[in-house]
């Protein structure tokens, strides 16, 4: 297909309406006060991630001879003005939301409150935690005479201070100093109360109210404290050093990370111009850099971990993990395992059954071997821990660890060098190619015979991401798709062998052309009057060469539903391109990220569930994993699981040209909100097997 750029969304755009999504649920006035505090936080992380990782990439991209404009479709440089502008209205938009929901909070006897407002007790208190908790942790920096400015990092939130002495000197009578907030102290401080109402301060202003304290050696008339932050380039750069480790160049290069270059300086609008124009110039930020005025308070990632203050009642109701039916926590999984598959659907369903499984492989003296593929960990994870204990028992266990998860880096070179010292084998992946599958393949000896039991996800093997996730797993022991997983660690081993798949689709060399060919397939039924139909759930579709199969399926009839939590470049409803394609995200409690890929077939729809979207990244650059389901009920229950994603009219909005984020209008339908009507969903699986069994 001969297409323009006009016929896709532009990446960063569809990506910045996506996170516009997220401070929709901000906006929302039936979403819980205290979870919109919490998608406020969200909104800011999510921005913080994306000028460290896509704006500084397009920055480095202005500053290279390359003809960015037929990259990107305008030069870098508009592009990243473009991107400035829609920041700094999301950034005033978030602002007020912030305010509406702190007066709505005031109705509740919520009040958060500043250093100006505490009355003569809670200064007292305030002093003291200040004192007792707050200033060991302090760090300041009188900034004048330094030969260089300090490094500030992109972790932390400052204040810029200026303090007027008390001198007849007008030249030399302004100090300006530094203080990191730390961020080892809640941010959120709950001050104690004698009555029904609940005071918060925030640490900003906890120190704010101390400054005196802090600078009582200087003999001043006046002193001033404006937030300010700055959000750095976070590429990794490794050097060429053969004597080094991965380990160690990924170790360098993320401390390497923390001096990468400005790409976003945030401050209070209230900062005077004279103290602003002073930490511009000490920090060589430029006019081309992305600066954005904000106000008194910026790094509001951390309202994610806003105080819930025991009111529940402002909160979304908390949905109980279920059981998944037939499997038991109790008895043994891998004995349920070889009579069916399971399927596992977090947060709807228990987490608990893959650490069971886990927990059990490393007990059982049948089991010989683990191997598993980690991505992103949780904080003291279990799943670290049961590989631990299968080690300490005997078996052996290889771990393929992606020491370039980003930001995840130190996290896994720290567990990496914990299983080390436990007697695991570790496998830091392919050179040039990410390892983004989520696999795990046990080895039984049962009867003389090598059994194999393994899981398929579409999710890290995380337990705290589990939480507010939504993936689906695969528990099976059909051997033919478990020699294929198998396969995939030969890979790991001997990468330069390209080994052939009989039922997985393994990305980098398999998965493009495979997708291709079940879209052919749908095609060509299209053609033939039978029936033809693509479904596809999943994070985001950025590739053009698959946007471009996909827009050749629907000239040719295809219908095709997509529900897509993020970046979509793909238009739908274009006038002879996409008219047969139909788009759809939902932004709810929980992150949506299991993909789900279902092609009709005539008639015998084939499902599968991957842990890539259609990225160029996923297809070419990464070890992907898609898994065919060949149990019955197993795609029956996946179907279905779609469709009630597809009937989403509370939480949904329509992927469009004109990015509007507009919500799905079901017309008299009732409203459908798809989170809570999965967790019905599974809950009446539940209810139906116990009505059986009376």
């Amino acid at each position: 297909m001969n297409n323009t750029l006009n016929n896709y969304t532009d990446r960063e755009k569809s990506w910045l309406t996506f996170n516009a999504r997220v401070l929709q649920e901000a906006n929302d006035e039936n979403v819980p006060l205290l979870d919109r505090f919490r998608f406020l936080g969200i909104f800011s992380n999510n921005l913080d991630e994306f000028f460290r990782v896509r704006y500084a990439a397009i920055r480095r991209m202005s500053f290279e001879t390359v003809e960015t404009e037929k990259i990107l479709g305008v030069p870098a440089e508009q592009l990243l003005k473009e991107i400035t502008g829609i920041v700094i209205e999301q950034q005033s938009e978030s602002l007020r939301i912030l305010t509406e929901i702190e007066k709505k909070l005031e109705k509740e006897n919520i009040f958060i409150i500043n250093e100006n407002q505490v009355t003569k007790d809670q200064e007292i208190f305030i002093h003291d935690f200040f004192i007792q908790n707050v200033s060991p942790a302090v760090v300041t920096i009188m900034l004048n005479n330094l030969e260089e400015f300090p490094l500030l990092k992109d972790t932390s939130g400052y204040l810029a201070v200026k303090l007027v002495l008390k001198s007849d000197n007008s030249t030399n009578n302004i100090i300006y100093a530094v203080v990191e907030i730390p961020n080892t102290i809640n941010r959120f401080v709950v001050l104690p109360s004698n009555s029904n109402k609940q005071y918060i301060v925030l640490l900003d202003d906890v120190i704010r109210l101390n400054l005196n304290n802090i600078f009582n050696i200087f003999d001043y008339e006046s002193i001033s404290a404006h937030m300010i932050k700055i959000t750095r380039d976070a590429q990794l750069e490794f050097d060429s050093d053969l004597s080094k480790s991965l380990m160690e160049k990924i170790s360098n290069s993320v401390k390497e990370r923390r001096v990468g270059e400005p790409v976003r300086f945030v401050y209070d609008q209230a900062i005077g111009k004279d103290t602003l124009e002073f930490f511009l110039k000490g920090m060589n930020i430029l006019s081309s850099d992305s600066i954005i005025p904000g106000g008194r308070y910026h790094n509001r990632r951390d309202y994610m971990n806003f105080p819930n203050l025991g009111r529940y009642d402002l909160l979304y109701r908390e949905n109980h993990p279920l059981p998944i039916p037939g499997l038991s926590l109790e008895g043994s999984i891998l004995e349920r395992i070889k009579k069916k598959d399971y399927l596992l659907y977090a947060p709807y369903q228990s987490f608990s059954y893959i650490i069971k499984f886990l927990r059990e492989a490393a007990l059982d003296p049948k089991v010989a071997s683990i191997k598993i593929t980690l991505y992103r960990l949780a904080k003291n994870s279990q799943i670290v821990s049961s590989l631990i204990n299968a080690a300490k028992n005997g078996k052996k266990v290889t771990v393929q660890i992606e020491l370039q998860a980003r930001f995840d880096e130190e996290s896994n070179i720290s567990y990496s060098e914990q299983m080390q010292t436990e007697g695991i084998e570790l496998i830091f992946g392919v050179k040039g190619l990410k390892v983004h599958s989520k696999v795990c393949v046990i080895e039984r000896l049962e009867e003389g015979k090598v059994k194999r039991y393994g899981l398929v996800s579409t999710g890290n093997f995380n337990e705290n991401s589990a939480k507010i996730y939504t993936d689906v797993t695969l528990f099976t022991s059909n051997n033919e798709i478990l020699k294929d997983v198998a396969k995939i660690f030969d890979f790991f081993d001997v990468n330069y062998r390209v080994h052939r798949y009989k039922h997985l689709i393994v990305s980098p060399h398999y998965t493009r052309s495979r997708f291709n060919k079940l879209i052919d397939r749908e095609i060509s039924n299209a053609i033939a009057g039978k029936e033809a139909y693509i479904k596809l759930k999943m994070n985001s579709i950025s590739d053009f060469k698959m946007t471009d199969k996909l827009y050749e399926a629907s000239n040719a009839g295809v219908k095709i539903q997509l529900i897509i939590r993020g970046i979509c470049c793909l238009i739908p409803g274009l006038k002879g391109i996409s008219e047969n394609i139909e788009a759809i995200s939902i932004v709810d409690n929980y992150l949506e990220h299991s993909r789900i890929y279902i092609f009709g077939n005539a008639g015998d729809p084939e499902v599968f569930i991957s842990s890539a979207d259609f990225m160029t990244r996923n297809l070419d650059a990464r070890v992907e994993v898609t898994c065919p389901i060949y149990d019955k009920e197993i795609k029956k229950e996946l179907i279905e699981t779609f469709e009630i994603g597809w009937k989403a009219n509370v939480k949904a909005r329509i992927h469009s040209a004109a990015l509007l984020n507009q919500y799905r209008n079901r017309g008299d339908e009732k409203p459908f909100r798809a989170q809570q009507e999965m967790y019905n969903y599974y809950q009446n699986k539940l209810d139906v097997i116990a009505e059986e069994l009376q």
